[in-house]
This record gives C-alpha cells, sequence and structure tokens, in this order.
C-alpha cells in the first residue's frame, strides 16, 4: 500500500471518527446512515439515482463515504467534520445533475444523500408547502394531487428531479408561462450553512434568501427544505399533440411558431419537440417535430386560440385531449395520460441511458437556414438518438425582473432551445464521437442564439461553457466565464452573498459561486 492510500485511509478513518463522535444520537444514530465502499450496500446506493451513464463507470470518481441523514443533526455533523478533516462535501437531492456534480469529485469526498428527509405537508386553506429537500417533484405532484383538484406548482415535468437542486436553479414546467418558475414561488426554506447552524428565511437574511433561489443552492450550504406557495389550476386541463413533418411543411412552421408562441395567451403554452426518426419508406431518415401544447382550460378554448394566433400548424379536435394538471404533467413526461398516478413516485429510471445536453436563448426568431442546418446535423448517425427542445417565454416571464431572483432569462427571451444527444453503447470512443456532435451542434448555433454572453441555464449544467479549479482557489475572473453565462448581471451580487455566507469557499463545485475572500487570500499567500 502507498503512502498516500495509508493517509487517505487514516484520514476517512479520523473522519468517520469525528461523526461518530460529533452527532446528536438521541433519536437515530448516525452511525446507521453511513455507509463506506467497505459496505456491501455502497454502490447500490451510490447508483441508484445516477441517471446519467456516463457517471456510472468504474473509473469515475467515488465518495469515500456516503450519509443519507435522517435528520438535521446529520447533516450538521458532516459539515462540521468535513471541514476538521478536508473532506470536501457534495450534495444529492434527486441525481439529475447534468455533469454529476452532485455526486462526484476529484479530491476526497462525502456525499451527503438527501432521499431520507423527503416528507412533504400540504396546508390547502394557506396554499402552501413545506417540501423536505430530498423529495421529487413527482412525489410533489402526487400529494397535491391526493390533496386537491385546484391546487398545482409550476415546477419541471420529470418526475424523479429531486427538489432541492431543482428549485434552487429556477425549476419550470408547463405553468411557466402562467406562473413563471417553481424557485418565483418558494417563500421560506431552510439551510444548514458553513457553521453548522439551520436557518430559515429570518434568521438567513434576504440576501441569502434571494441567492437560494435560482443561484443554485450547493454553493451555499445544504437546503434541507423549501416553503412554496401552491397555484390555482382549472380542473380541467387540455393537452394537445400535433406530430408534423418535413414533408408537412415543418422546417416553416417551427420558423413561424418562433413569432409567436411567446405572445399566446398567458393560458397557453406551446412548446416544440424536435428529432430525428426513421422514414416510413427508403431506410433513410427524416425530422418530425412535435408540437406540444397545454390550455388552462377545456378544448373548446384552446382551439380558436390556435386558429386565430397559430393557423399555419392546423391544430384539430381530435389532437386534444381533456384532463387534469397533473396527468397533462404525466403526458409530458411520456407516460400514458392514463396510467396510474403512481409512476410520479419512481426515482430512478428503468432503462438509463448515456446523453450529454446544453441549453441556449433565443431572442430574435431564426432564419428558416438554421433549422436547415439543425436537421442536416439530424441526419448523422450520431443525431439519430438526438432531440431538441423549443420551450417558449413570455406571459408571466416577461413580467417578472430579471434580479427579481438570480434566474435572469426573462423578458427578451422568445424560447429557450435545449439540445441533448443520448446513445446506448459503452466505451469512451462512442461517448466522445456523441459529445463532438452535440458540440459541433452548438457551435453551429451561435449566429443564432444570445451574445454577450450567450447564456445558458444552470440546471442544464454544462462544464464545457467554463469550470473553476476544484483544487486551490478559483478567481472572480475565471468563475465569470461561465457564471455570466447562467446568471448574466446576477453573478456579481451572487459572488458579494458567497463571500458573506462562506468566506473560505467551503461550499464548492466546478460550478459553485466563487469566494471573494478565498481568492484575495490566495494572492495574498
Amino acid at each position: 500500500m502507498s503512502l498516500h492510500s495509508i493517509a487517505s485511509a487514516d484520514a476517512q478513518e479520523n473522519f468517520l471518527q469525528c461523526l461518530l463522535q460529533n452527532s446528536d444520537n438521541s433519536t437515530t444514530s448516525i452511525s446507521k446512515v453511513i455507509y463506506t465502499q467497505n459496505n456491501s450496500s455502497y454502490s447500490s446506493i451510490l447508483d441508484f439515482t445516477i441517471q446519467n451513464r456516463r457517471f456510472l463507470k468504474a473509473a469515475t470518481p467515488k465518495p469515500q463515504v456516503i450519509v443519507k441523514p435522517l435528520q438535521v443533526s446529520h447533516i450538521q455533523s458532516v459539515i462540521f467534520c468535513s471541514q476538521l478533516h478536508g473532506m470536501q462535501v457534495r450534495v444529492r437531492s434527486g441525481g439529475h445533475d447534468y455533469e454529476g456534480l452532485s455526486y462526484i469529485s476529484h479530491v476526497p469526498y462525502v456525499v451527503i444523500d438527501l432521499i431520507n428527509l423527503r416528507s412533504i405537508s400540504i396546508d390547502v386553506e394557506k396554499t402552501t408547502a413545506w417540501i423536505q429537500a430530498g423529495a421529487t417533484i413527482g412525489e410533489l405532484y402526487h400529494k397535491i394531487a391526493d390533496t386537491s383538484g385546484t391546487l398545482g406548482f409550476p415546477a419541471g415535468v420529470c418526475p424523479s428531479v429531486g427538489v432541492g437542486g431543482h428549485f434552487s436553479g429556477g425549476g419550470y414546467g408547463i405553468l411557466l408561462r402562467k406562473y413563471g418558475l417553481a424557485a418565483d414561488h418558494v417563500v421560506d426554506a431552510h439551510l444548514i450553512d458553513v457553521k453548522g447552524r439551520l436557518l430559515d428565511r429570518k434568521s438567513m437574511g434576504e440576501d441569502l434568501f434571494w441567492a437560494i433561489r435560482g443561484g443554485g443552492g450547493a454553493s451555499f450550504g445544504v437546503i434541507v427544505a423549501w416553503k412554496v406557495e401552491l397555484v390555482t389550476v382549472p380542473s380541467t386541463v387540455t393537452v394537445c399533440s400535433s406530430l408534423r413533418s418535413l414533408k408537412q411543411n415543418l422546417t416553416q412552421l417551427v420558423h413561424r411558431w418562433q413569432f409567436v408562441a411567446d405572445k399566446f395567451d398567458e393560458d397557453l403554452i406551446t412548446g416544440v419537440f424536435l428529432s430525428s426518426v426513421n422514414a416510413s419508406t427508403g431506410g433513410n431518415r427524416t425530422v418530425i417535430a412535435s408540437f406540444e401544447s397545454v390550455f388552462l382550460g377545456g378544448v373548446d378554448g384552446v382551439i380558436p386560440l390556435m386558429q386565430k394566433s397559430f393557423p399555419e400548424l392546423g391544430l384539430v379536435e381530435k389532437e386534444c385531449t381533456e384532463t387534469s394538471w397533473v396527468r397533462a404533467v404525466l403526458h409530458h413526461a411520456r407516460f400514458p395520460i392514463e396510467a396510474s398516478l403512481d409512476v410520479l413516485f419512481n426515482r430512478s429510471p428503468v432503462t438509463k441511458r448515456f446523453y450529454k445536453a446544453k441549453s441556449d436563448y433565443v431572442r430574435e426568431p431564426m432564419p428558416e437556414i438554421a433549422f436547415e442546418g439543425i436537421f442536416e446535423l439530424f441526419n448523422e448517425k450520431e443525431g439519430g438518438n438526438a432531440e431538441i427542445m423549443l420551450v417558449p417565454y413570455g406571459g408571466k416571464m416577461s413580467e417578472i425582473p430579471e434580479s427579481a431572483i438570480p434566474f435572469p432569462h426573462r423578458a427578451g427571451n422568445i424560447y429557450k432551445m435545449s439540445p441533448v444527444v443520448y446513445w446506448y453503447e459503452e466505451g469512451s470512443e462512442t461517448a466522445e464521437r456523441h459529445i463532438s456532435w452535440i458540440r459541433k451542434l452548438h457551435s453551429f448555433l451561435t449566429p443564432f442564439v444570445s451574445k454577450n454572453p450567450r447564456a445558458s441555464y444552470i440546471n442544464y449544467r454544462d462544464i464545457d461553457i467554463g469550470a473553476n479549479k476544484i483544487r486551490g482557489y478559483t478567481s472572480y475572473k475565471q468563475a465569470s466565464i461561465w457564471g455570466r453565462k447562467y446568471f448574466r448581471n446576477n453573478f456579481d451580487r451572487l459572488v458579494v452573498v458567497k463571500t458573506m455566507v462562506d468566506p473560505h469557499n467551503f461550499f464548492r463545485n466546478e460550478q459553485s459561486i466563487p469566494s471573494l475572500s478565498s481568492w484575495r487570500k490566495q494572492k495574498d499567500d
């Protein structure tokens, strides 16, 4: 055994002893929720909510310790002992981080897996809910649907996403144009800071409360729970799916969609999913677009709206189904609309895929030639399992100031573009081919998307746009490269808040907000 290995083993043992000696064991002993690589269940616990097979490889860095806390004091102990023994902390809620930063580090680290902290309490009279950070949005939706037929919440449509990370990055779904983001409706939170204090909105102060609603909570502490304001939804919601092919003027339809999608009535959202499929004849591939609409009301309301604003689509009643808000979510999550609501409880997909994703914001309609170029890339082999989601803005999103919370992508954005490429074959060569393909697509889109900076969405994390040093200190200038793409002018305020609440930059990863204090110390040294 090398000296390095011996030192690492000693550090881990000292860390474990620290946890046992500095925990409140009056309720549940922390020893019952600690898992090291020697535990038989270690691998299954680590892998269970890893959604991206890119990070299920043997070569992927693994935590020295996983802690699945059952109470706040367990988290406080981890924070205290990690600082004492030089361990980094990663916090995992649902495991959907696109770059795996909630459970991967390249230095010795511990994962706080919040899966056991998932209680949800709804107050129907006050239309509020307390949600622990380990709950998923699917569990939240199921609880809301069990409680009321006229309440909803404007979070995402992938039910296995954890609320801890989702809300802290913004969070959007089918109610985006009516109500804005999930983070826009957070009214309180419980957070454990670097000193181990459990803070609520009043005790953390408005600056920190502002920062964690869209600025990425992992930079500032461990979010334990959110209090949110629920929203009103009608008992009848209509979903419409309109499939169109290149032979049905798809290019012209998507081009025209850009001019109207952000101007629809706020009760209507019509997104577009572009993908490549096998052609019905000849064995070649072709591109299809699925225009997916959700209307807060009956079908007799959506047809006239679409005929007036987007007659080119030719929406007809047989493409629409009246249902409830929660079943509209099921539909957009690609479940059968009549499926049992219990599918919302699934935290791990039946089939896990490799994938790489990116995001862009479009502020001026792209020309038809841009879509033609995208479709040519779809015809390449690696593009066969790719798709692009176009999510329209406008409505409530244009009414909320860009500095209201750290999420800045508001008025002036027509839609968000989210390309993703999937693959199923093992091997680094296959991975590199697909990642190169989406990077080529990203490069092709450069003239057509937002500029100065080219904006991205923090919840669709992309290390390609810039990263901090994980060893040592990251300068403000270096972090600005990626920080302004996610947060635009709000990045500076986030840095100020970070410097106040975590001056030594304990809570950090490759794309965490840096502390000016730690950078200045490094310069002085």
